[in-house]
């Protein structure tokens, strides 16, 4: 019998507490400020940027539209480490390139969804894969390709957007600020 993922607990500039706890156990309507991250993967082909459709199974944020990837670091596992390990069980992606942290102090507390809140201090990082996508359906509903400046309009419209995530709402805040989605976003709207 295989023993429940742990995530680990930080304080608010995401230094770990020596406490962890089970994943699932742990995401309640009072969650402890713990560890994560989140990874939007670009394609390079065509500047392409992976969208996902969080299973509808799942405990939290279920059948919303968000990145690419997420998930937590276990005790003692590098962040890239654990993209690397979540992009495939999730996406069955096993080779993403040039991993690097655009946004590392990122840190956010959703309001209730269906009786859980997500609080987590969550560097957010972008990378590059050009290959198939199998997503995993325990994971993954469904996921698209979109240019940036669709995703932008998934974001930011009154009506959409209340199918996407909240931390990818917020995270848009700064990340369009950013490279390489600055540069996305003025390829959209130029074409």
């Amino acid at each position: 019998m295989s023993r429940e993922e742990q995530i680990v607990f930080v304080d608010e500039s995401g230094k770990p507490t020596g406490e962890t706890g089970p994943k699932l156990a742990s995401h309640t309507a009072d969650t402890r400020l713990h560890l994560a991250f989140s990874c939007y993967i670009l394609r390079r082909s065509d500047n392409h940027f992976l969208v996902t459709q969080r299973a509808k199974s799942k405990k939290v944020w279920p059948g919303v539209w968000t990145n690419s990837v997420c998930g937590h670091p276990k005790p003692g596992e590098a962040i890239e480490d654990a993209i690397r390990r979540r992009a495939k069980d999730e996406l069955g992606i096993e080779d993403l390139e040039s991993i690097r942290c655009l946004l590392p102090e990122y840190r956010y507390t959703t309001p209730p969804f269906e009786g859980i809140i997500e609080n987590e201090f969550c560097p957010v990082y972008v990378a590059y894969y050009d290959g198939k996508v199998t997503p995993n359906p325990d994971e993954v509903d469904t996921y698209r390709w979109l240019p940036w400046q669709e995703y932008e309009f998934l974001l930011t419209d009154p009506e959409l957007s209340k199918h996407a995530s909240y931390w990818a709402k917020d995270q848009y805040k700064q990340l369009q600020y950013l490279e390489p989605f600055v540069s996305l976003g003025q390829a959209s709207y130029s074409t």
